[in-house]
């Protein structure tokens, strides 16, 4: 497998985790300890702790950019780019996505952890374009 596959597959494990050391944790254990029932945890309205909800949202930014991230790698894969500049960049993309959840969860939205987040999701848009770009020069060039 390729570099940007790995990482692709590393974005879907991630998204995974951060699912169930969050999300199934706080549920899970407020359903087993009878503080709440399985049917309190509604879609359309998110109650709990404040890390909690920034839980869902993260794990929400990742399931928003995982299909991005996959038709960038599908493209570069069916196009059979194998370039440094593409493993380095789908490298920075799951690191950085990574970071950006752990801000997301960990810290209380001041200006500071919030800047963060958005370098953080910054380079994630950047490296995508540069994806892009790199798969349509490739496609210029094969014709």
């Amino acid at each position: 497998m390729t570099i940007p596959v790995w990482m692709l597959l590393g974005f879907a494990v991630w998204t995974m985790i951060l699912l169930l050391s969050t999300i199934a944790v706080y549920r899970w254990s407020r359903i087993l300890t009878g503080r709440a029932a399985i049917k309190d945890f509604r879609a359309d309205q998110v109650e709990g702790e404040d890390w909690y909800k920034r839980a869902m949202r993260a794990h929400a930014n990742c399931i928003e950019n995982l299909p991005v991230f996959g038709a960038i790698v599908f493209a570069l894969y069916v196009s059979g780019v194998r370039s440094p500049a593409a493993d380095y960049l789908s490298i920075a993309v799951l690191v950085s996505r990574v970071m950006q959840s752990v801000v997301h969860v960990a810290f209380v939205p001041t200006n500071t952890a919030t800047s963060a987040r958005f370098v953080l999701f910054s380079i994630q848009l950047v490296s995508f374009a540069a994806l892009i770009v790199i798969i349509v020069r490739r496609a210029a060039i094969m014709g």
